[in-house]
This record gives C-alpha cells, sequence and structure tokens, in this order.
C-alpha cells in the first residue's frame, strides 16, 4: 500500500498538482493586480486593528478568531518536520520553491477566503461556508460540491489529524521516551473536550494558542539566527545555488526540490486546498475582501516567517541533511540541541505539540463544516467527532511514511475541485475586489458588502 501511495504521489505531484497550482497562482496574480503585494498593508491593519464588524452583543466569529482557527490549521508539523522532510529528500532548494508557492499562492489563498464569505451561509451560532457551498451556490454543481465536501472530510478530519498526531507521538517519544499509546490517548481526551464545545469553543481556543506558539517558536528562532547571524549569507547562497545549479540539474536535485517545495509547502500554508475557505466563512465582516486579505497574510506568516525560520535553523545549526541525523521532526530536534543544547529540543518538543494539536483542532472544525453539508443530525456529529478523536489515537501509533503519503494524495485531490471552481468564479472576487478598492480610494475606512452582490446571489441580477 505504502508503494502503490508514493507512486500514486509522485505522479499526482510531478504531472499535474505543480503546474495546477503554480499555474493559478500566477493567474490570480495577475487577474488581481497583485493583490497579495499591492494590499498588503491593508491586510496588516486589518489583522492587527483589534476590532470587527459585527453587532455587539451577539455571538460571533471575529475576524481575527477566523484568522485564528485558519492559521491553527495552517501552522502545525508542516512547519517544524515538513521543512525537515523537503530538504532531506529534495535539498536545500525545496526552500526556494516552498517559497515561491507562498507567494504565489496568497493571490489563491485570498481568491478562496473572498469566495467563502460571498457565498456564506448562516449557521446557529454564526456563518458557515467553504468550497462545497460556493461550488453549489455559485455552479450549480451539486455531484462536484459533494465530492469536494467529502475529499475535505478525509484530508483534513482524517488525513491531517493521522499527521499531527504521528508527529506529536515521534517528538515526545525521541525527546521523553514516552509510549505512543499513551500520548494518543492524551491527546484525544483533550481533542475531544475541545471539539464537542463546537466552533465557538474551537475559535477561543485557537485565538489564545496560536499567537502563543508563534510568538514563542519565533522568538527561539531569533536567538538562533542571532547566534549564527555570519552564516546567514551562506545558507541563502546554499538555498539558490540547490534550487538553480547547475550540478544539481544535471543530477536531477532540482526536480526532487520542486517537487518537495511545492507538496511541502502546500501542506504547510494549504493554500488553494479548499482548507481555509471554511473558516474564512465563518467570520462576520463588513465587506468579503476583507478575510481574504487577512487569509492571504496568513500564508505569509505559515511559510514566509515560520517555515522559512525553520528552514535556516537546520542549514546553520551543522547538523547532517542527508537523513543519517534523522528525517522529520528529529531532525529538527537534533538541529535545536546542536544549537542551544538539550533545553533547545525539549522547548521544541512543547513548541510541537501546540502547533500540532492546534492544527488538529482547526482541521478537525474544517470536516464539521462539510459533514453539515450534508446533515444537519446531531447523532451524526456526535458519531463524526467521536471517529475523529479515535482518529487522534491512531495516528500516534502508525508509521510517519503512511502518514503523510495518504495526507499527500488526499490533499492534491481536494486542491483539483477547488482550483477548477475557483478559476471559474474568478471574474466575481475581481468585481467585489474593484468594489472594495473603489470605497477604499473614495475615503471609505470600513468598506461594505456591495448592494447588487445579495440581488445576484438571490438570482435577481
Amino acid at each position: 500500500m505504502l508503494e502503490f501511495l508514493q507512486a500514486a504521489n509522485n505522479y499526482l505531484y510531478t504531472y499535474l498538482m505543480i503546474a495546477l497550482l503554480l499555474g493559478c497562482g500566477i493567474y490570480f496574480t495577475i487577474r488581481t493586480k497583485g493583490v497579495q503585494f499591492r494590499l498588503f498593508k491593508d491586510s496588516c491593519r486589518l489583522l492587527f486593528r483589534g476590532d470587527d464588524d459585527s453587532p455587539k452583543g451577539e455571538k460571533h466569529i471575529s475576524s481575527f478568531q477566523a484568522f485564528a482557527v485558519s492559521l491553527a490549521s495552517r501552522v502545525g508539523t508542516g512547519n517544524l518536520a515538513g521543512v525537515a522532510t523537503a530538504i532531506t529528500i529534495g535539498g536545500p532548494g525545496a526552500v526556494f520553491w516552498m517559497w515561491i508557492t507562498a507567494l504565489l499562492g496568497a493571490a489563491t489563498a485570498f481568491m478562496e477566503a473572498t469566495m467563502a464569505q460571498l457565498y456564506k451561509r448562516k449557521d446557529k451560532d454564526s456563518f458557515i461556508g467553504g468550497p462545497a457551498y460556493y461550488i453549489e451556490s455559485g455552479l450549480g454543481l451539486r455531484w462536484m460540491a459533494v465530492t469536494s465536501a467529502v475529499m475535505i472530510i478525509l484530508t483534513f478530519a482524517f488525513g491531517f489529524t493521522l499527521v499531527q498526531c504521528n508527529t506529536i507521538g515521534s517528538a515526545f517519544e525521541h525527546q521523553f521516551g514516552w509510549n505512543h499509546v499513551i500520548v494518543g490517548a492524551v491527546i484525544s481526551a483533550a481533542f475531544a473536550i475541545i471539539i464537542f464545545g463546537g466552533i465557538q469553543r474551537i475559535a477561543k481556543v485557537a485565538s489564545v494558542i496560536v499567537p502563543f506558539m508563534a510568538i514563542g517558536y519565533l522568538l527561539m528562532a531569533f536567538i538562533i539566527l542571532i547566534m549564527n547571524i555570519t552564516s546567514i549569507p551562506e545558507a541563502f547562497r546554499t538555498i539558490l545555488e540547490s534550487a538553480f545549479g547547475i550540478r544539481q540539474a544535471s543530477g536531477g536535485v532540482i526536480g526532487a526540490a520542486i517537487m518537495q517545495g511545492v507538496r511541502r509547502g502546500l501542506f504547510s500554508n494549504e493554500a488553494g486546498i479548499g482548507s481555509a475557505p471554511n473558516a474564512a466563512a465563518t467570520a462576520h465582516v463588513s465587506h468579503p475582501v476583507k478575510q481574504g486579505l487577512v487569509q492571504a497574510l496568513g500564508v505569509f506568516i505559515d511559510t514566509i516567517v515560520i517555515c522559512s525560520c525553520t528552514a535556516f535553523i537546520l542549514l546553520v545549526s551543522g547538523v547532517s541533511l542527508d537523513g543519517s541525523q534523522g528525517i522529520g521532526i528529529e531532525l529538527t530536534q537534533n538541529a535545536m540541541t546542536n544549537q542551544i543544547g538539550s533545553f533547545g529540543s525539549v522547548f521544541l518538543t512543547i513548541a510541537l505539540f501546540f502547533f500540532a494539536f492546534s492544527t488538529v483542532i482547526g482541521n478537525y472544525y474544517y470536516g464539521e463544516a462539510n459533514l453539515r453539508f450534508f446533515t444537519k443530525s446531531k447523532a451524526a456529529m456526535t458519531v463524526f467527532r467521536l471517529l475523529v478523536a479515535a482518529m487522534a489515537m491512531i495516528g500516534a501509533c502508525i508509521s510517519l511514511e503512511s502518514a503523510w503519503e495518504l495526507s499527500d494524495i488526499l490533499m492534491g485531490f481536494s486542491g483539483i475541485f477547488n482550483l477548477i471552481a475557483l478559476l471559474i468564479l474568478c471574474p466575481k472576487v475581481l468585481k467585489v475586489l474593484d468594489d472594495y478598492v473603489r470605497q477604499r480610494n473614495s475615503g471609505s475606512k470600513n468598506p461594505v458588502y456591495p448592494d447588487w452582490w445579495e440581488e445576484h446571489k438571490s438570482g435577481k441580477k
């Protein structure tokens, strides 16, 4: 089974996903006139100004909480273990292609998050939406919407849960010698307590954990990079040479770097595979473009900032990158130990727990949002929650290779359906983007939904 999954993934990412992901990223960047760059200031302002556009006293999910849920899903083992795996298999040049995937993918993230806001629906305590919802409402293709929803459930609620919990189990075994079964049981119990509280509890937990874990890891990474400041230019040179060098091209290393960079970059920032729109749809904002800009910023934070920190730590630490000192989280742990002693490895293990656990929470919600596309049954939701909690237990015990390969193939198919829908619905996002820019240029500090959108959505226009 592992050989079959590896062969399928090599074909999927070599011949289809690289062209589709990078092609869509380039296309959306051109059509939006580089929205991820020209409105970057707006993205930061919308994230950090600390308010939202919802009526006071009502239950709602703020723009920041929706961002925290999506970032909780993005920032996980891909930032710590995935980067190490990419460098070990594809060489340092894989980091460059992770950057390219993120820079272009930010435009794709903007498109899908804005689309989710346009076609969101009112749920019990918040809004709900995502690819299945805008495929059905925007394209009228129920079969495609159902298929997309099923793929997202399998990818995030089950596949990615396996990867995150497996990495937690491996890290705690490597650092403390703890049994995988015990670690899995603890994760499952804590996970169940949170998810049975619904999206309100998930959002509150994510909005606390995400800033804490991200800032803590970045501070530690900053200290290590300052300690090795003279080695950073050499690390940059190594990345660029590995990405474009003649020797690497003749040896086929560039192809491996591109494939690993795109695969691990996509796993980390998730731009285009239809995950973040499920969180983006929950936010109460005055204009759909606002959440699109915030989610585009999330891709930058995830890959350009956090993944880069891990990459440079690995390159300046002196650890062997040929796999002899570990692959995945063990390699990153060894790099931290080389730099700041045993404390570094302990710190990374604890940080990894928060990174991965918050990701499992965010991924669960993506599955729930898509299950609600089929049914509102409380019994079905309870069974689903118990199954995902059990999957956390299983994930801590299975092999790392099986977990990664299964997740990659599910992720690839989720992306295909979502990107096709975005390409077809692109003109709608461009129209509301123009409306947002027009309102901003006319002096409005708080652009609002255009009047014509609800009429268009209801079929009157």
